[in-house]
């Protein structure tokens, strides 16, 4: 195992939720494992597919593998279900949730969707073409939900929509709400908001 690489005992906890290890006809898959790595190899380096070490295995059953995964939904799948078991264990922090964003600059060949740019969450703005990340967080290792806007919107439009999201969903109690802005309290401050559980 090499640095940075799943232990054993995450990759027990994710194995469980991968599809089948064997294909039904053909010859036998790289392992999961394996896959997995390198996924994260790619993640963690920012690299294109065909940088990936060889000891990963051949980039393009890596890539084909992730991208059939992810239109297969099973990325989804895997975080909600991650998400879902940290909470039956009780490992989410349910008294204060974290809500940040940041601006990811695009490429200027990005814009070329026939969809449009709004459909990839691509906005223009003084900078160029970039596009808005906002999470929300409970605690420093566990992101609840994530959404993505354009980047010339402003912050407060991707509030409600994770204050909405995530796989796991507070019962008993109160729903999250905006108690005030705090602007209010503190007039240095132009924009935020204040979260009640």
């Amino acid at each position: 195992m090499k640095r940075k690489e799943l232990t054993n005992t995450p990759w027990k906890r994710l194995q469980r939720l991968l599809p089948p290890q064997k294909p039904r006809t053909g010859r036998p898959a790289l392992a999961h494992q394996r896959i997995i790595h390198s996924i994260l190899w790619i993640l963690r380096t920012g690299a294109p597919w065909r940088d990936l070490p060889r000891r990963y295995g051949c980039w393009s059953t890596v890539a084909s593998r992730f991208y059939r995964w992810q239109k297969a939904g099973l990325w989804q799948h895997l975080f909600e279900a991650v998400q879902q078991q940290a909470d039956a264990e009780g490992k989410i922090n349910w008294d204060i949730h974290d809500v940040d964003g940041t601006i990811v600059r695009a490429h200027q060949h990005a814009a070329g969707s026939p969809r449009g740019a709004e459909a990839k969450a691509l906005g223009r703005s003084q900078g160029g073409l970039s596009t808005k990340v906002h999470l929300r967080a409970a605690d420093e290792k566990h992101l609840m939900t994530f959404v993505l806007s354009p980047g010339q919107r402003h912050e407060v439009l991707g509030f409600e929509p994770l204050m909405a999201g995530g796989a796991v969903k507070r019962r008993g109690r109160v729903a999250l709400s905006v108690i005030k802005p705090i602007a209010a309290v503190k007039s240095e401050l132009t924009c935020g908001v204040w979260v009640s559980v």
